[in-house]
């Protein structure tokens, strides 16, 4: 006995699973606005310098001040908080952060999981998930054309598809029907983008597509149906 349990003792443990990297869950990613937004930081901090130099010359140092803060801050503090916000996906928790903080939704703990469709000439879908506490939206696609807007003519940014895969497995481990029937929907979703597919064969747009011809103007919650209804 005592030789066995030498033996098991000895016998190598199997290495930990290597935890998977976060993934953005962002439909613009920072790093493709960033020197945009550097290079107007940069012009607003120059501009309101040059009005306080001529405002220390006429008025004196207090009031340059003042007139750098007023044409500076607002745009320099602005992008500032742009540039904060991020959402990814680490390990089934999906993270949004903010300029006043940041919040967590562990998807395998959600409570609530909604679809929200935006109609308009710039038309969106997003995630709405709830475990317990404040709700985080993860945008999924945006669309341009409004109503009359034909499919060909239609232009659109969706999830990426690291994004979508990633969402759909932290949703297919949550104990809601919503949630299982949104996973599957991203998965055509992710098909459909991997294969280039046209708008009108993309679950996302036609939840679009179905707001619009339905004449709404306001944000849609789909339904569970209306959910399954898209994959």
């Amino acid at each position: 006995m005592n030789e066995d349990a030498a033996h098991e003792d000895a016998a190598p443990k199997p290495a930990p699973a290597p935890a998977r990297p976060p993934v953005g869950l962002d439909l613009v990613e920072p790093e493709v606005y960033a020197p945009t937004l550097r290079k107007l930081a940069a012009f607003a901090a120059g501009a309101g310098l040059i009005a306080a130099l001529l405002a220390a010359v006429l008025l004196g140092p207090v009031p340059a001040l003042a007139v750098f803060l007023v044409i500076a801050a607002p745009t320099v503090l602005t992008v500032a908080a742009v540039r904060r916000r991020r959402m990814w996906l680490a390990d089934g928790v999906i993270h949004a952060r903010t300029v006043l903080g940041e919040r967590r939704v562990a998807a395998a703990a959600a409570t609530e999981v909604a679809v929200l469709v935006l109609p308009g000439r710039i038309s969106r879908v997003a995630l709405r998930i709830t475990a317990g506490g404040p709700a985080i939206t993860v945008p999924l696609a945006l669309y341009t054309g409004g109503a009359g807007a034909e499919a060909g003519e239609a232009r659109g940014r969706e999830l990426p598809l690291l994004g979508l895969r990633g969402l759909a497995d932290a949703l297919a481990a949550a104990p809601l029907a919503a949630a299982l029937a949104l996973s599957s929907v991203l998965v055509a979703q992710l098909r459909a983008e991997a294969r280039d597919a046209p708008l009108e064969q993309r679950p996302l747009y036609r939840a679009v597509r179905a707001a619009l011809d339905a004449g709404h103007r306001r944000a849609v919650v789909l339904s569970d149906r209306e959910i399954a209804d898209l994959a």
